[in-house]
């Protein structure tokens, strides 16, 4: 799932490849809040997983939003 993650950081968010790492922060990665709000969307809409960006704003770094998302997936 981290990769999975990564890959939407990359390709749609436009973050560095190398800023992704499990123990970067959103501040690492320069996620601000409209950042936040994107990527809670296109999880939505690429993984079917609903994390709302409250929910991601919360979340410590890269790993707890993967973490987060595994939780989500396992329910659905």
């Amino acid at each position: 799932m981290f990769e999975t993650l990564k890959e939407i950081l990359v390709n749609k968010l436009k973050v560095a490849p190398e800023q992704v790492t499990p123990e970067a922060t959103p501040q690492d990665i320069e996620l601000d809040s409209l950042a936040i709000v994107e990527l809670s969307l296109v999880l939505e809409t690429e993984l079917g997983v609903t994390v709302s960006d409250d929910e991601l704003l919360e979340l410590a770094t890269v790993g707890d939003i993967v973490a987060l998302i595994e939780e989500r997936s396992a329910r659905v």
